[in-house]
């Protein structure tokens, strides 16, 4: 797969580099769950069926963040991610357009005069409730009719559970929540998130407890403050472990940041600069204050147990 960054208005030399006959799915796809994923795999099997090759226009950053809505709290599935899911679905051209606040008043008129129809795109798969153009005015029937008919439209309905339509509002909420199992299902993977091991306080050490510090490279959503059994990536190995999202209020009265550390079981080995990508398995609680130190460390004690029963009936 080839990844392609854009600017509008577009380049004659990027016209030139980009323009294909293409099917193409366009979207923000943030998250990439099911529903997402309809819609691309609907414009890799019609572009295979057309004998054309596949891509995907998405957008960075968020325009949300751009656009400082008060209810972004982050990615779901940050850039790098989103690239390597993409290219896993068999995807031939990336499009990556850059969301600045110059390209959020680009009428739905320019956006297909100026973007879509430059690049030769011959069909575009959206969802069923795809919008685009300034405030959201384009809506997916409006296409085929901005483009003068020269643009075949292919609109994916709701990807639905048990009736209800995958959606990424949803997947926040329930990770608001704690419920990694729910938030599993509508992505149909684990939820992940990654980052460098930095130094920390180093407590954990002290009590029988060495954790790892993860600074996190991407702004992502982060789930309810509580513990977690987890799965973590480390070089070529997949380690087991128990995480807390949290402010530490055993030791720390007025923290409001939440850290996120980890304790990898049967483990011992230097991490400090060592990036780590996390899976949330299971939910084990809600992060709580202790009496004693004495009590923490027997919490911890069972939720080592609780994470291990948890992974192990995940595997």
């Amino acid at each position: 797969m080839e990844t392609i960054y854009l600017t509008y208005p577009l380049t004659e030399d990027v016209i030139a580099r980009s323009a294909r006959k293409q099917v193409i799915a366009i979207g923000q796809f943030d998250g990439l769950h099911l529903g997402h994923a309809s819609v691309i795999k609907s414009a890799v099997r019609v572009a295979a069926e057309q004998g054309l090759p596949s891509g995907v226009m998405t957008f960075h950053p968020h325009p949300k963040e751009v656009m400082k809505k008060g209810d972004y709290e982050g990615y779901l599935t940050p850039p790098a991610e989103k690239e390597k899911i993409i290219r896993d679905m068999g995807v031939d051209y990336l499009y990556i357009v850059e969301f600045n606040d110059s390209f959020s008043r680009v009428s739905p008129q320019n956006f297909v005069g100026g973007m879509l129809m430059p690049l030769e795109i011959h069909t575009a798969v959206v969802g069923f409730d795809f919008h685009f153009g300034y405030r959201g005015e384009g809506h997916a029937g409006m296409l085929r009719e901005l483009s003068d008919y020269k643009l075949d439209v292919t609109i994916v309905p709701p990807f639905l559970i048990e009736g209800d339509k995958v959606s990424s509002s949803n997947i926040r909420l329930d990770l608001q929540e704690g419920n990694v199992k729910q938030v599993r299902r509508l992505l149909g993977r684990p939820y992940s998130l990654s980052g460098i091991v930095m130094h920390g306080e180093k407590r954990g050490r002290t009590i029988g407890f060495p954790t790892a510090n993860l600074k996190m490279g991407e702004h992502f959503v982060l789930p309810r403050k509580g513990v977690y059994a987890v799965r973590v990536g480390h070089e070529d190995q997949v380690l087991h472990g128990v995480m807390n999202v949290g402010v530490k209020p055993t030791f720390h009265e007025d923290e409001t940041v939440p850290s996120i550390e980890i304790h990898l079981l049967d483990f011992s080995g230097d991490l400090y600069g060592k990036p780590l990508t996390v899976e949330l398995i299971g939910f084990i609680r809600e992060e709580r204050k202790f009496g004693s130190i004495e009590q923490l460390v027997a919490q911890i004690t069972n939720d080592a147990e609780t994470a291990k029963q948890i992974l192990s009936s995940a595997e």
